[in-house]
């Protein structure tokens, strides 16, 4: 996909997002509905219409542009050998986790015991794994996406198992961010593709908010924990009683 394409895609998401038809994009661009639909089917779009259509929008060219950059296609799924270099460092794992929610190498070495040395030499660790790139001034692009998935039994799903769900579940859920459900029951075929469907748009929905906020300093962001899971199972307890 070309960049006329991708930033045809991006206005249409707005203009959905936004609840723009076409016939009111017309009356605004005061243009007939069906050039406005030959425009987009062409991708025919002038700079001054360009502009006008942002002005609609309420974005400016910048924050357009941002969003193409976001929209770009990246990677989603890490090659077993990236997996096992993350897991066995640490720091490395720190500094992965923290690119991927945008933090830069001052609020990295601020809130971690990492100095900056250390951290360029771990950013290009990421760069070389290919799950960054590296641009001047120690700024990187991201080259992963907010919702990549593990391996399935692979390094990381591993380490998760045994290290981190267990610390995240250990926890009390006391504090005014926290929320803990769980309820077992028994469906039919239907509701349980809707339910694994909507805990998907779930999944996408925190994946998109983490990347528009990734724009705020880490002083006005909290990091969070969101554990989403579904799968056949009844505890052991009841499996012992069936007949």
């Amino acid at each position: 996909m070309n960049q006329v394409e991708q930033i045809t895609q991006v206005i249409k998401g707005l203009l959905k997002q936004q609840r723009i038809t076409y016939a009111s994009l017309a009356e605004s661009l005061d243009m007939s509905e069906a050039n406005v639909k030959r425009m987009f089917a062409k991708q025919a779009f002038s700079l001054q219409r360009l502009e006008e259509i942002c002005g609609i929008l309420n974005i400016s060219f910048s924050e357009l542009f941002l969003l193409l950059e976001r929209k770009k296609e990246r990677v989603t799924t890490l090659s077993k050998e990236q997996e096992q270099q993350l897991v066995k460092d640490v720091k490395l794992l720190l500094v992965a986790v923290c690119v991927r929610d945008a933090w830069t190498i001052g609020e990295i070495i601020e809130h971690y015991q990492i100095s900056e040395h250390q951290c360029i030499q771990l950013l290009a660790r990421l760069d070389k794994l290919k799950m960054i790139e590296l641009l001047p001034g120690n700024q990187y692009r991201l080259l992963i996406a907010q919702d990549f998935k593990w391996i399935p039994h692979g390094p990381l799903e591993r380490y998760i198992t045994h290290y981190v769900i267990k610390d995240f579940m250990a926890g009390g859920f006391k504090e005014a961010e926290s929320f803990r459900f769980y309820m077992p029951g028994t469906y039919s075929v239907t509701s349980i593709e809707t339910l694994r469907r909507r805990l998907e748009e779930l999944t996408r929905e925190a994946a998109s908010l983490n990347s528009n906020d990734a724009k705020l300093p880490v002083s006005q962001r909290k990091r969070i924990g969101l554990m989403l899971a579904m799968r056949p199972w009844e505890l052991e307890q009841f499996q012992k009683l069936r007949k």
